[in-house]
């Protein structure tokens, strides 16, 4: 059986689902827009769009694509109309006039306080004029266009910043990957002493145990029973597999999460085995009992990290 640290960096292809992107538009001399997305960790693909009023198509088709984009992650979509763009749209001053009037009536017979929301009265009815309202319908379906042909640019660099992130916390991983094949190693390095040591410490208590009046071979059949329920050699033999195997879907990508994490569970599961089997061996199999300790302790640190891998 072999144990050997990793050298040099593979190529890694694993995505973070930590990521932010946003693109500013201009549609026309009246509208502009900043659409953005934000992701962070989440167990499935949770998606949240918040759109102005009058989207709801492209609400749907947003949501659509998102889906067919991303695999995990908790991600934002906002869109935010540029609403100082919006010039040259005329108003009926009288209709504003008159609900401004009756919001000062309303502020003085009923004794409140505030003042009128400019953005509020502009959305009542009859404020803007019918080219007015005719540019709005105009300006929402450019507005609708502009978006769909944007939001695929955005997802690509959307992706590409979690793939830089991606490559970040692949560099962590397997720097905790090394650390923890070369804590097997040196169990590897330390077992057949530790277990030479553990069979002749048996002997010595059982003879004195028993004197002389004692079937040796018996008692030497026993041992051998009790050493190997000590032996951790295929503990580390699967440890070592499941290192590859995690090395090995870093590089290869996709939707890998998940799997890390189940990797994880069956090294720590490898650890902890090893813990029970060498608790009592004494000398130098305390050092196997340190070097298993930090074996967990870099599987927890590497559980943390892959909770953000896609």
């Amino acid at each position: 059986m072999m144990y050997f640290v990793r050298k040099g960096s593979p190529n890694v292809s694993i995505h973070s689902m930590t990521g932010f992107a946003r693109a500013q538009v201009r549609v026309n001399d009246r509208i502009a827009y900043l659409l953005s997305l934000k992701g962070v960790n989440h167990r499935f693909l949770d998606l949240s769009l918040r759109l102005p009023s009058g989207l709801d198509a492209l609400e749907v088709e947003l949501r659509r694509i998102l889906k067919e984009s991303l695999i995990r992650g908790h991600v934002d979509l906002t869109l935010q109309i540029d609403r100082s763009a919006q010039q040259g749209a005329s108003y009926n001053r009288e209709a504003l006039a008159a609900y401004i009037h009756s919001f000062h009536a309303a502020q003085q017979e009923f004794s409140l306080s505030g003042s009128p929301d400019l953005n509020l009265l502009l959305r009542m009815p009859g404020v803007f004029d019918a080219d007015s309202r005719s540019n709005a319908d105009e300006d929402l379906a450019a507005l609708d266009a502009s978006v769909r042909q944007a939001i695929l640019p955005l997802i690509a660099e959307f992706k590409q910043m979690r793939a830089r992130e991606g490559g970040s916390l692949a560099e962590i991983l397997n720097a905790t990957l090394d650390r923890l094949a070369a804590a097997v190693a040196q169990v590897a390095e330390i077992r057949p002493e530790v277990e030479a040591r553990y069979e002749s410490r048996l002997a010595e208590r059982l003879t004195a145990a028993v004197g002389s009046t004692f079937d040796r071979q018996r008692v030497l059949e026993e041992i051998a029973i009790l050493v190997e329920r000590s032996d951790v050699s295929e503990e580390m033999e699967r440890l070592t597999t499941h290192i590859g195997h995690f090395r090995e879907i870093l590089s290869v990508g996709g939707e890998a999460g998940k799997k890390l994490d189940f990797l994880l569970q069956e090294m720590n599961r490898e650890a902890n085995t090893l813990l029970s089997k060498t608790g009592g061996a004494g000398g130098k199999g305390t050092r196997i009992t340190e070097l298993g300790l930090a074996m967990k302790s870099e599987i927890e640190k590497a559980r943390e990290q892959v909770q953000n891998v896609e």
